[in-house]
C-alpha cells in the first residue's frame, strides 16, 4: 500500500485530496501547521512548517509520493516576506528533502495565475504552453509561486520524477481559510459590494481538482504541467446565477479598470497600515482580474483522464454554506 504525504493537507484542496487518496487505498500522512478536519483516525499527522527541514524530512519518511500543496494562497498577507519564505523556499525545502529521502514522485501544486498573459489577448485560451517571465508577475504572491514552480520544473529537468499541477479557481463548501475565490463570492453574497470588476473566471469543483491532483500523481508525465480547471465564466454571467440561487441582489454595474486599480491600491494601503485585516481588493488581485482569459484543460483530460463536472452543484454548496454561516453569526 502506497504512503502519500500531503503538505498543506488542512487546506481547502488538501482536505479533499486526503479523501480522494484514502478512497484509492493509499495510506495518508499530512504535514501542516493546522489540524486537519475529519479523517483523523485514518491519517498520520505531522505538525510543522514546510520551511523546517528536519520536520519535512521526518514527514517524508517511507513516503512514496508527496503532494506539495502547502503555501500562502491569499492575495494579501501582513508580512509580505512570508510569501517568499513559505511559497518559494518551502517548495525548495520539500523538493530537496524528497530527493535526499528517495521519494519516488513529487506533485507540486502551482497556480493558474502565473500563466496569465501580461495583457488580454481577445478570447485566446491559455494552456500549458504558456511561458511566463518573472517580470510579468504583478505582485508578491505570483512572484513567489512563479519562482516555486520554476524550481520544481528545474528539479524535474535535473532528473526528479516531478509533476506540476496548476489549479484554476476551486469552489465548493467548506473553504475555511477564505481563499480569494471564497472571499470574492462571500463579498457578493453578503450584499456589501455595489460594483464588480468584470473578468473571466475558470471555476472548478474542488472535488474534481483534488481528483486531478491525485491523477497527476499516478499518471502525469515527469516535467510536465497540467491545468486543472472547469468552466470559463464571465463574472457578469455568474452574478445572475448567484442571485437566483441565493435570493440576494447582486451588483449590476461593472467598475472601470482605472477605478478598480485605485480601489486596490487604497484598500491594500489601509489593510497594511491601518486595519491589518484582509482588504476588499489588492493591487495584485485587480491586475490579475484585468489580465483574465479563458483556460484550456484538455491536456489534463487527455493525459490524466481528468473529467471536471458542471459547477452548478459546487455553486449551490457555496451559497448554502454562506447561508449557514450567516445564520450562525446571528
Amino acid at each position: 500500500m502506497a504512503l502519500s504525504l500531503v503538505t498543506g493537507g488542512s487546506g481547502f484542496i488538501g482536505r479533499h485530496l486526503i479523501d480522494t487518496l484514502l478512497s484509492l487505498g493509499d495510506d495518508v500522512r499530512v504535514l501542516d501547521v493546522a489540524d486537519p478536519p475529519g479523517a483523523l483516525l485514518q491519517i498520520d499527522f505531522v505538525r510543522g512548517s514546510v520551511v523546517d527541514r528536519a520536520t519535512v524530512e521526518r514527514a517524508l519518511d517511507r513516503v512514496d509520493c508527496v503532494y506539495h500543496l502547502a503555501g500562502i494562497a491569499h492575495l494579501w498577507w501582513p508580512a509580505k516576506e512570508d510569501y517568499d519564505l513559505v511559497n518559494r523556499r518551502g517548495t525548495q525545502t520539500v523538493i530537496d528533502a524528497a530527493a535526499r529521502m528517495g521519494t519516488r514522485r513529487i506533485v507540486h501544486c502551482s497556480t493558474e495565475s502565473i500563466l496569465l498573459p501580461r495583457r488580454r489577448n481577445g478570447e485566446a485560451r491559455v494552456d500549458e504552453s504558456a511561458a511566463p517571465l518573472l517580470e510579468d508577475m504583478p505582485g508578491p504572491y505570483t512572484r513567489s509561486k512563479f519562482l516555486a514552480e520554476r524550481a520544481a520544473l528545474g528539479a524535474a529537468r535535473d532528473g526528479l520524477d516531478l509533476v506540476v499541477v496548476n489549479p484554476t479557481v476551486p469552489i465548493g463548501d467548506g473553504d475555511r481559510n477564505m481563499t480569494p475565490p471564497a472571499a470574492m463570492l462571500a463579498l457578493f453574497l453578503s450584499g456589501r459590494s455595489l460594483f464588480f470588476l468584470d473578468c473571466v473566471l475558470n471555476l472548478a469543483d474542488v472535488r474534481d481538482v483534488a481528483e486531478g491532483v491525485a491523477r497527476a500523481g499516478r499518471h502525469g508525465r515527469a516535467g510536465e504541467r497540467y491545468i486543472l480547471g472547469g468552466e470559463n465564466r464571465f463574472l457578469r454571467e455568474l452574478l445572475p446565477v448567484l442571485e437566483r440561487k441565493s435570493g440576494r441582489r447582486m451588483p449590476r454595474h461593472a467598475v472601470p479598470a482605472p477605478v478598480a486599480v485605485a480601489t486596490g491600491i487604497v484598500a491594500e494601503w489601509m489593510a497594511d497600515w491601518l486595519t491589518h485585516r484582509p482588504p476588499v481588493a489588492t493591487r495584485e488581485g485587480v491586475a490579475l482580474a484585468l489580465r483574465s482569459v479563458p483556460f484550456d484543460c484538455n491536456k489534463a483530460k487527455n493525459e490524466l483522464g481528468y473529467a471536471p463536472r458542471p459547477i452548478d452543484r459546487a455553486l449551490t454548496e457555496v451559497v448554502e454554506g454562506f447561508k449557514r454561516d450567516a445564520a450562525g453569526r446571528k
